[in-house]
């Protein structure tokens, strides 16, 4: 395969932006090029500038009524889209312009916990009001509804009745950064 170049799409920390970019850095066919954030205090941006990674941030406006966005993908040869913990849906000129190639991570088992409004904290929370036992991530590809896309992958872990959000969410978290990246590389591959 001709080499890949992927943008990152993140909203907020960038733990997960970090972790796909230090995968990335030495890899002979794909290639992190890009961070994109919707916020423009996110510690994304400041991840991806220690990491060598040109960054920009945009503003609602810019997202849904321009092509801002689809210049910068372009200008950076952009083949691939992750989203890393971003929070706006996709709109229809990037589903058009990426048909199968914008991915996501979700702090849930999808179907459950999933939707508009459900991210970060808010997940693992339900997660416990529910009482369920187990937890996890999905990776999915992204389609014109939150969380619905195709789902690529999904890992577990057991949630104990003792377990808290926060407990529940650092779960999570190791779980996001073990395959995350794996999975991103075997599905461009």
């Amino acid at each position: 395969m001709k080499n890949a170049r992927i943008a990152i799409f993140a909203s907020g920390n960038g733990s997960n932006a970090e972790e796909i970019i230090r995968y990335f850095k030495h890899h002979p066919t794909i290639d992190v090029s890009l961070l994109l954030s919707n916020n423009p205090d996110a510690y994304a941006l400041q991840r991806a500038e220690n990491n060598n990674i040109p960054s920009k941030s945009f503003d609602r406006a810019t997202y849904k009524e321009t092509t801002l966005l689809l210049d910068w993908l372009s200008e950076a040869n952009i083949t691939h889209i992750v989203l890393a913990g971003f929070l706006w849906l996709i709109p229809d000129y990037l589903l058009k312009k990426y048909p199968g190639h914008i991915i996501n991570i979700h702090p849930a088992l999808l179907p459950k916990h999933g939707g508009k409004g459900m991210y970060g904290m808010r997940v693992h929370e339900a997660v416990k009001t529910a009482g369920d036992t187990v937890s996890g991530i999905t990776i999915h590809l992204v389609d014109a509804n939150y969380d619905e896309g195709k789902v690529i992958f999904q890992a577990t872990c057991q949630i104990g009745n003792q377990d808290t959000p926060e407990q529940i969410a650092s779960k999570v978290h190791a779980l996001e950064y073990q395959h995350f990246p794996r999975i991103i590389e075997s599905w461009i591959l």
